[in-house]
């Protein structure tokens, strides 16, 4: 492909294009020679049939057919911290970039998300931090691609883990007015933090729970109350536990789940964001992080476990999410994505069901403000154009594709560079 031209023309008023595959965002199969029409801001149909003329009006055939070519949705990305920058492994390089100003770092952040709507996402579900970085740039969006929620600060126990990323549920006299602050302040969703996180040393997590069930219930109320879902960060079985009583949305994470809590979480509608990156990574970069053999095993059998849980759940039918931690040490935005969406196919997740997860299941699951992760009538066109089958294994997502986002064009390239990401 010459890569200076693009794949066709978009029209002014309408374009009708067919393709030789198309993915809805679904769990459907795709549909072969299909049709789609769509303006700049939305589309009007999705078949294999000839568009009916009320639509296509005088028009007798495409303005394009690309039989080689794929159209999907594109990603959403279930879990990240905008306010991070992922791609650095520096622990002294990631601490003075979070020491900067909260304007300095919406700044950041809102230069690097081009490239991120570059890697073929279009949306972000943010999970939370202290300076309302997340929140800054969704106001600043109005509608345009990535699109993103955040919840503001996420909640915690002071003393507990969590400072970074939010503040603490005691500058607040009950869950009821943490929650109501929350919501002032912008919060499209609430963020809260049952547990700590993995002791990668040790191979499991080492702390108690921070939040009892009724704890976790009171804040799940109080957001009931103002129509907002509830992610939980929780990691290990009794702080799962926790949040799986309390009634959560989203158990974010995740690891040391159990096939009991997998059926509950399945029968409660209770999604999971698995998050395979970021101990990913600790293997990957062993030399770097200074792990030992030791540790990288207990590591890798974190990551292996955790692999059967997720194919438990893909049997089981828990909802599954897509969510790659991105702004966590080496998990880069965009591109963790990708390779969150790889760990899951490798531990599993057939690609159909992966792409799922990065689309559609986002979509009905979270509280966007746009109609996005479809490729149906009535959906924005921000979609996905590849020649590179995505059925056939999600890795082909790295591959050189075309971003179109609310009429405009936006190229791909394979190997984009993580500076800054």
């Amino acid at each position: 492909m010459n890569t200076k031209q693009y794949p066709f023309e978009i029209s002014d008023k309408s374009t009708w294009i067919c393709v030789g595959k198309l993915i809805d965002g679904s769990l459907s199969s795709p549909i072969e020679n299909a049709h789609i029409v769509f303006d700049h801001n939305t589309i009007h149909y999705v078949g294999q049939d000839t568009p009916p003329k009320e639509i296509v009006k005088e028009q007798t055939e495409p303005h394009t057919t690309l039989p080689d070519y794929t159209l999907l949705p594109g990603l959403i990305e279930g879990h990240a911290h905008l306010f991070l920058e992922g791609a650095e492994l520096d622990f002294e390089k990631r601490k003075a970039f979070q020491s900067q100003s909260p304007e300095d770092l919406q700044e950041h952040a809102r230069n690097r998300l081009a490239t991120i709507l570059q890697t073929g996402i279009i949306a972000m579900r943010d999970g939370g931090d202290k300076d309302n970085v997340g929140l800054y740039l969704k106001s600043e969006r109005n509608g345009q691609a990535p699109n993103i929620t955040s919840p503001g600060a996420a909640i915690y126990h002071k003393g507990r883990y969590g400072s970074f990323i939010g503040s603490p549920l005691e500058n607040h006299s009950t869950p009821e007015e943490c929650v109501a602050s929350r919501i002032a302040e912008g919060a499209d969703h609430i963020k809260v933090v049952p547990t700590g996180i993995i002791n990668f040393q040790k191979g499991q997590v080492t702390k108690a729970p921070q939040m009892s069930a009724e704890e976790v219930r009171a804040f799940v109320d109080a957001a009931k109350k103002h129509n907002k879902h509830v992610m939980a960060h929780a990691s290990g079985t009794e702080g799962i536990e926790n949040a799986i009583q309390g009634g959560v949305n989203t158990i974010e994470h995740g690891f040391f789940v159990t096939t009991d809590q997998l059926a509950r979480m399945r029968d409660q509608n209770i999604a999971w964001v698995p998050t395979f990156v970021p101990v990913q990574i600790q293997v990957d970069e062993a030399d770097k992080m200074g792990w030992s053999t030791k540790i990288v095993a207990n590591l890798q059998k974190i990551l292996d476990d955790h692999a059967i849980r997720l194919q438990e759940a893909d049997k089981m039918g828990v909802t599954i999410i897509a969510g790659s931690d991105a702004g966590s040490c080496g998990v880069a935005h965009g591109l963790g994505l990708l390779y969150e969406l790889e760990l899951m196919e490798q531990a599993g997740l057939p690609p159909h069901k992966n792409l799922h997860a990065a689309t559609g299941a986002s979509t009905t699951h979270f509280a966007f403000h746009e109609k996005i992760g479809f490729i149906k009538s009535g959906y924005k066109p921000r979609m996905m154009l590849t020649q590179h089958d995505p059925t056939q294994t999600v890795s082909n997502l790295k591959k050189e594709k075309w971003m179109i986002a609310d009429g405009h064009w936006l190229h791909s390239p394979p190997n984009i560079n993580a500076s800054g990401l």
